[in-house]
């Protein structure tokens, strides 16, 4: 009896869409620290409006101050990193509206911030956001749903414990 419960697969942790848009490889993002994977696997979304929320049930452990990113560590221990837009840190926080802390306790679909995206292309900076798992090596594989149009809250990565 033991075997059969083996074959039996856990169920993957799921990270969900934390913006509407356009879900993409990290590939597609013109900046090598995200295309290249150096923090981390992910996908990147295109977004379709400003509102970010948290990808899944966790807390937040680091709010960035300028507003343009954060990070958080899931229920389930994953790193996660939401980076709106490249080179945003130099808009010192003017298109962004944070709405969380750090240490804060969130729930999936939870506001985190607002952008302004007309505000950042008019700057010059791209609007991409990646979405990228930190720990990656903690898992077995971390897989990608792109190429689809998401709302906040689909599916956009499947993480295998």
């Amino acid at each position: 009896m033991a075997g059969i419960f083996g074959m039996f697969k856990k169920k993957p942790i799921v990270l969900s869409a934390p913006v509407e848009g356009e879900c993409v490889p990290l590939s597609r993002v013109p900046d090598p620290t995200f295309a290249d994977e150096i923090l981390g696997k992910g996908v990147a979304i295109i977004p379709a409006n400003g509102r970010v929320c948290a990808p899944a049930d966790g807390e937040i452990t680091t709010m960035f101050s300028t507003g343009h990113a954060f990070a958080m560590t899931t229920t389930e221990g994953v790193e996660v990193l939401v980076h709106v837009g490249l080179e945003t840190v130099s808009l010192q926080g003017v298109p962004f509206t944070v709405h969380v802390q750090d240490g804060q306790k969130v729930k999936k679909g939870d506001l985190v911030l607002e952008a302004d995206l007309d505000a950042i292309r008019k700057e010059g900076r791209e609007i991409i956001t990646p979405v990228v798992v930190c720990n990656p090596d903690a898992y077995g594989s971390i897989e990608g749903l792109t190429g689809k149009k998401v709302s906040q809250g689909d599916e956009i990565i499947h993480i295998a414990q």
